[in-house]
């Protein structure tokens, strides 16, 4: 569990493609009602809620109610943790990629 007490893994969270699809529709608004979210799958107005739940538990969601309307909005903090170790990889294959180079070129001389 991360820092800021969420109740599911961010990692996990993300590594379904739909939740991943609700995040960059999320991501190109300020907010979304779920009839809005639904219309862009083929599955019910469940199964969208069932994943907008999962990401809710990991903090990359979050709702609010306006009249009989619940609206979401993403909160990308969480997806730090996912920069953060993405960066630290990138750092390995930069230099890795530094040496690969190198020894192509003493390999040239």
């Amino acid at each position: 569990m991360s820092k800021n007490n969420q109740l599911r893994d961010v990692f996990d969270a993300i590594a379904d493609p739909t939740r991943r699809r609700l995040i960059r529709l999320l991501a190109e608004t300020e907010e979304k009602p779920l009839h809005e979210l639904t219309a862009q799958f083929s599955m019910g107005r469940t199964a969208v809620s069932k994943h907008l739940n999962v990401l809710k538990e990991a903090g990359l969601v979050l709702e609010r109610k306006v009249g009989r309307e619940t609206r979401f909005r993403l909160n990308a903090a969480p997806l730090k943790e996912i920069q953060d170790w993405v960066a630290f990889y990138g750092k390995f294959w930069s230099a890795n990629m530094l040496r690969l180079n190198q020894l192509l070129e003493e390999e040239e001389i």
